[in-house]
C-alpha cells in the first residue's frame, strides 16, 4: 500500500493544516484531538510516513522509536495521567477502526473510561 501524503496528519505535521500542538521533538508530534472522547485525548504522531504500527515497528529508526516514546511519556507526565490511569490506543486498518491512514496513538484519560469486556 502506498502512503497517502495528503492525509490530515501528514498535513498537520507539515504545517499545512491547523492543530493544537502540545509537544514536539525531531520525530514526533503531540496534538489535542479535535473530537475528544475523554477530558484528556491527545494524539501522538510519528513524523515519518508510517501507515500502521507494523510499518512503524518494522521501518522506523531507533531514534524515531525513542522520540515517539518520549512524546508519550511527556503527555503522561504533563497531564498527571499516572495518578488515576490512562488508555493508549492505536487503531489499525479497516477492521481496527483506523480513520486516518497515518500511524498514531491516542492517549485518553481524566475520567473512568468504559471497559471493553476483554
Amino acid at each position: 500500500m502506498t502512503y497517502d501524503k495528503e492525509n490530515i496528519f501528514c498535513q498537520i505535521i507539515n504545517n499545512k493544516a491547523p492543530s493544537e500542538r502540545v509537544f514536539e521533538n525531531e520525530n514526533a508530534l503531540v496534538i489535542k484531538n479535535i473530537n475528544p472522547r475523554a477530558p484528556y485525548h491527545l494524539l501522538v504522531l510519528p513524523k515519518g510516513e508510517y501507515e500502521s504500527y507494523t510499518t512503524f515497528g518494522t521501518n522506523a529508526t531507533d531514534r524515531e522509536k525513542l522520540d515517539l516514546m518520549e512524546a508519550i511519556n511527556f503527555v503522561i507526565k504533563e497531564y498527571h495521567l499516572d495518578d488515576a490511569g490512562y488508555r493508549l490506543v492505536a487503531n489499525t486498518g479497516y477492521y481496527g477502526g483506523q480513520s486516518v491512514p497515518h500511524f498514531h496513538i491516542h492517549i485518553l484519560g481524566g475520567e473512568k473510561l468504559p471497559t471493553f469486556g476483554l
